[in-house]
């Protein structure tokens, strides 16, 4: 097995990002005590994802948030001794998230992925459906079935070397996210030691819902700086067309658009914590949720501010068709939401006024 920490830097838009990141230690940066295995610091990790969204394209953001996020501490947690693990944090490799299904959506129980132990080797078999960094992984972090049934310990992490026999990556036909490596993953009787199965037998989906809600809440802290870029872009847009920003209609929807960011900044800086340290999936869903409703709001405002200068190539239009993805990854705002309300009562709890925390009666 190539040993990756060896290897120069990656090349590419998306590996050359990554790559300075980790050359720089902006990514060890990110985590408490500069270990990924002990959780991301939010503060740290805002200011990051809050400097790539206002320099880079919104590819490159998806690109780095998924493994600042869930791949790489899943790998430092499970498989510290991993090359992987290293190269990855050095920034000279590049982990794919290999979660989504063919046709499982937010479903994981119905991953049709197998991982059928024979032997002494696992072999993968399966199709995972648009990932982000697939075409730029030099690993692949593959959630799979191990027997049949929707048991949350029916399903194990697989971690694949992208250039192993059986594995190939196809682009996905689209215009949008360039820069994220996004493609489908076939896997054919893919054939591995039993050392790939990460994290033991079983353990796939606690450690999917562990790292997902960190994920959450990256993506929660990426939607927030993404609405004030575009604010920023849009205040300025409008105050040097004349008598424009004057106008109560204009100024009205953009106040409303501008509280509603502000909400959602409060809410990721009250919760990020919570879920950072603690990996409280009822903060995690909350944040989600609102992260896909307000984003889409706000850019819509934005666009519509924009008017006809917001079909532009790369204009305001394109950003809020990109903007869609926080009310899609990670779980649609639908399936989010019906987790938020499973758990209201613990949310509502956290939200009373009173000193004892009281349960509503």
């Amino acid at each position: 097995m190539t040993d990756l920490t060896m290897t120069p830097p990656c090349t590419g838009a998306g590996r050359r990002i990554w790559a300075e990141l980790g050359a720089s230690g902006e990514i060890a940066g990110v985590y408490r005590d500069g270990r990924p295995e002990r959780g991301v610091d939010p503060d740290k990790l805002r200011i990051l994802l809050g400097s790539l969204d206002a320099r880079d394209d919104a590819g490159i953001v998806l690109s780095a948030c998924v493994q600042l996020a869930s791949s790489l501490p899943l790998l430092a947690e499970m498989a510290p001794d991993s090359p992987a693990t290293a190269a990855t944090l050095a920034g000279t490799a590049i982990t794919a998230w290999a979660a989504t299904d063919v046709g499982a959506g937010s479903d994981l129980t119905a991953l049709a992925t197998t991982a059928t132990v024979v032997d002494d080797r696992v072999v993968v078999s399966g199709e995972k459906r648009w990932i982000t960094n697939a075409t730029t992984a030099h690993w692949l972090l593959v959630l799979a079935r191990r027997r049949e049934g929707p048991h949350f310990t029916n399903f194990s992490w697989v971690l694949i070397p992208v250039d192993t026999p059986g594995v190939s990556v196809e682009p996905v036909d689209s215009a949008l996210f360039p820069n994220a490596g996004v493609g489908h993953i076939r896997l054919e009787a893919v054939s591995l030691p039993l050392s790939a199965v990460i994290g033991g037998a079983g353990r796939g989906l606690p450690l999917f819902a562990r790292h997902i809600a960190v994920e959450r809440l990256a993506s929660g802290l990426w939607a927030s700086a993404m609405c004030h870029r575009a604010l920023c872009a849009t205040k300025a847009w409008l105050t040097a067309r004349g008598d424009i920003w004057q106008q109560n209609g204009v100024r009205e929807r953009f106040a409303r658009a501008l509280v509603q960011a502000r909400q959602l900044d409060a809410l990721a800086s009250a919760v990020a914590r919570r879920i950072a340290v603690e990996h409280d999936h009822a903060a995690a869903a909350l944040l989600k949720a609102s992260a896909g409703i307000t984003v889409n709001q706000v850019l819509e405002t934005c666009a519509h501010l924009y008017g006809a200068q917001g079909f532009a190539n790369d204009g305001m239009q394109r950003l809020r068709t990109e903007a869609a993805i926080f009310a899609i990854a990670g779980g649609s705002t639908e399936i989010v939401l019906g987790s938020v309300a499973d758990q209201a009562d613990s949310l509502l709890q956290a939200l009373s006024p009173l000193e004892s925390r009281e349960k509503c009666r």
